[in-house]
């Protein structure tokens, strides 16, 4: 048994961060019915990178799931979305605000029928404020949030975060949403209204470079891989073009030091506390960089981490996926696709004692179970 087995969940969205919540949840164990346009479905199916005539984006995404084809422009196929709706304990939907009230989807509708629905509306920017009938994509929201301005180096322009951030983490708000609105209902059985801005769960994420701001008057600004506020953290370069990223705090100073021959500094009780240290930032920085410069990376971060020293190599995607600790927590695993093959994806993080393990589903085809679910339904309209 998993934890929400007998959970159905209506997913109206498309792309990725609704997707994403949702395939958390269906292999958490809910029954997920992916509603999609007949002909093209969601608009990630065409998107690269492809295997053959898939998508391996729509892969990392729709795992696990159900699919029905549904013309939600046709009043038989909204009819059809309005009893899938009205038998599930979720919907989730990515329109632009007022959309699905359009097409009389939305909560204030829903909900007469069905009070203990839980609902969640994710947009760019919300269901209310000036930006609200903006379209957006994780650029987008990664840029004006701040994150863009932060992320990169100092000499350097600003830079996206490596993985679709704003999506991802929006993914994550959604799926923390649906299951705070079905522990409420389970409380109290009523259910909820969540409006889920994009943009706000970035600003969200700010934190500590707001926490400088609103305590010190500082702006952040990019400083590559180094941390504001502690030193050192920050990688170094070793020999061969690798990297090593070293972050201590003051119970690990003496070790560094003595792991890469900084006597001078060791000695130096100024630099004993972090504040110190930071104050002489470029200092520290400099005899780091000189000492770890043609160093072989695996030796010393072997030596570092012998001495208690948190170190880690800076590594590549495939890198990182080849891992013996990542291969041993079983986070590559596969599905079976009906057209692909098999193919590679990564599992959910979450492991339990208690209930069975998230399993790695396979991503349905357009339209895969509309026949089943229609008959399920008991629907006369024709199928597409």
């Amino acid at each position: 048994m998993r934890p929400l087995d007998g959970i159905t969940v209506i997913d109206f969205s498309r792309v990725l961060a609704g997707p994403m919540a949702t395939m958390i949840l269906a292999e958490l164990g809910a029954r997920v019915i992916k509603v999609e346009r007949p002909g093209s479905g969601d608009e990630s199916r065409q998107w690269e990178p492809r295997v053959g005539e898939e998508s391996a984006y729509f892969f990392a995404f729709n795992r696990g799931k159900q699919s029905i084809a549904v013309d939600l422009k046709s009043a038989a196929g909204r009819d059809t979305a309005r009893a899938l709706a009205l038998r599930a304990d979720v919907v989730v939907e990515n329109f632009l605000p007022g959309q699905m009230d359009k097409l009389g989807l939305g909560y204030a509708t829903l909900s007469q029928a069905k009070p203990d629905l839980v609902y969640v509306s994710n947009t760019g920017f919300g269901q209310d404020g000036p930006y609200r009938d903006r379209s957006g994509y994780d650029t987008i929201f990664q840029a004006l949030s701040g994150v863009m301005a932060l992320t990169g180096h100092p000499d350097g322009p600003p830079a996206k975060v490596g993985v679709p951030m704003a999506d991802l983490t929006a993914g994550l708000w959604i799926a923390v949403a649906i299951l705070t609105g079905l522990v409420g209902r389970a409380r109290t059985g009523k259910g909820c209204h969540v409006d889920l801005s994009m943009l706000d769960t970035q600003v969200s994420l700010l934190t500590i470079a707001a926490a400088r701001l609103f305590a010190l008057g500082e702006d952040p600004t990019r400083t590559g891989t180094e941390h504001p506020g502690r030193v050192p953290s920050a990688a170094f370069a070793c020999a061969e073009g690798e990297w090593l990223h070293i972050s201590g705090s003051d119970q690990h100073w003496r070790a560094i030091c003595e792991v890469l021959g900084l006597d001078a500094l060791a000695a130096d009780a100024a630099l004993a506390k972090n504040a110190g240290r930071v104050a002489q930032r470029g200092r520290v920085m400099d005899a780091m960089r000189a000492a770890l410069a043609g160093r072989p990376r695996h030796a010393v971060a072997e030596a570092l981490r012998a001495r208690g020293v948190p170190a880690g190599e800076v590594n590549t995607v495939a890198q990182a996926l080849a891992d013996p600790h990542v291969l041993a927590r079983g986070m590559l695993d596969h599905f079976e696709h009906p057209v692909a093959g098999t193919f590679p994806a990564l599992r959910n993080p979450l492991r339990f004692t208690g209930y069975d393990d998230p399993y790695v589903g396979t991503p349905p085809l357009l339209g895969a179970d509309s026949r089943a679910i229609e008959d399920e339904l008991g629907l006369t309209e024709t199928r597409t």
